[in-house]
């Protein structure tokens, strides 16, 4: 085992805080990466690990020798790829990770494209409304909608998407078409959304402000395929982005309503390690993904 390999093991192990975790990441036996750890230990004459039974942190000298090595490992994947072309230096595998409604209905049609682009090019595509850990789930970018506070992550921003209201047909025979916010005073419902990290339920919103009446809900969804769905049933209006159901519009199963009131549009950004910032998938990846967005962003 070369040195450089002993590095990428060390940088892995103090990521994940396993070793167990480093050897399924990475596919090799676990002995091979306490070896690996174990003889960069040894040529440097530092102990770079804490080790109990339980978990695995990082030692003073350790931390020195992360902050550097980092720079390093990036410095020689940029050296190894410098004189081939774009296209082949886009290769191995590349995991992201997406909320459900942007993987199903804007990556995975186009990744064909991608795909045709860069043929030696493999994609992990992760799809949840769920906050990830990138590091330990191994996911090398995540499409972030929303603030992102994270500081150990680049947040790339790409823009807002475009909010609207919307009820179903059958709904709006019901309790009326309302033409402005003071409307939805007079007898609305509105679908609850509460995704499962939030814990609470999301407000309905114009021009970025909650209103002070919120709007009763019979129903509350934790994702937004059943937000939409129940939208769909007639249990009342919801706030999504335009892309999520213009189809449904243009199907005349939900109607717009409210145009000149939508809720504050939405950031969107990509996230992704520090470490990773000069991955040359990851930088083709953004390039394709903006192209991707840019009809969709305000």
């Amino acid at each position: 085992m070369d040195r450089l390999e002993q590095y990428r093991i060390f940088v892995k192990v103090a990521e994940l805080g396993s070793f167990i975790k480093t050897a399924q990441l990475l596919e090799i036996p676990r002995a091979s990466i306490s070896a690996g750890v174990q003889q960069l230990e040894t040529a440097l004459g530092a102990r770079l690990l804490h080790r109990t039974t339980r978990s695995v942190s990082v030692t003073p000298d350790g931390a020195q020798v992360l902050e550097r090595v980092r720079k390093l490992l990036a410095d020689a994947d940029d050296i190894e790829q410098l004189f081939h072309s774009r296209s082949l230096q886009v290769s191995g595998r590349l995991n992201i990770d997406a909320p459900s409604r942007i993987a199903r209905r804007l990556i995975a049609p186009a990744l064909p494209g991608l795909l045709r682009t860069y043929p030696r090019l493999q994609v992990g595509l992760g799809s949840s409304d769920r906050t990830i850990d990138l590091i330990q789930e191994g996911v090398d970018c995540a499409v972030r909608v929303g603030a992102s506070r994270d500081s150990s992550l680049v947040v790339r921003p790409l823009g807002h998407i475009a909010m609207i209201n919307c009820g179903s047909p059958d709904y709006l025979r019901e309790y009326g078409m309302p033409l402005s916010p003071e409307d939805l005073r007079q007898g609305h419902w509105c679908v609850g959304y509460s995704p499962a990290a939030a814990g609470t339920e999301a407000p309905w919103e114009v021009a970025g402000q909650s209103l002070a009446l919120q709007l009763p809900s019979q129903v509350i969804a934790n994702n937004v395929e059943g937000y939409i769905a129940c939208c769909v049933a007639g249990l009342g209006l919801i706030q999504i982005p335009r892309f999520d159901v213009q189809h449904l519009i243009d199907a005349g199963s939900l109607i717009e309503v409210m145009p000149q009131f939508p809720a504050a549009s939405m950031p969107i950004s990509l996230v992704y390690p520090h470490r990773r910032q000069r991955s040359n998938r990851l930088i083709a990846f953004i390039e394709w993904f903006e192209s991707l967005m840019k009809q969709h962003l305000e």
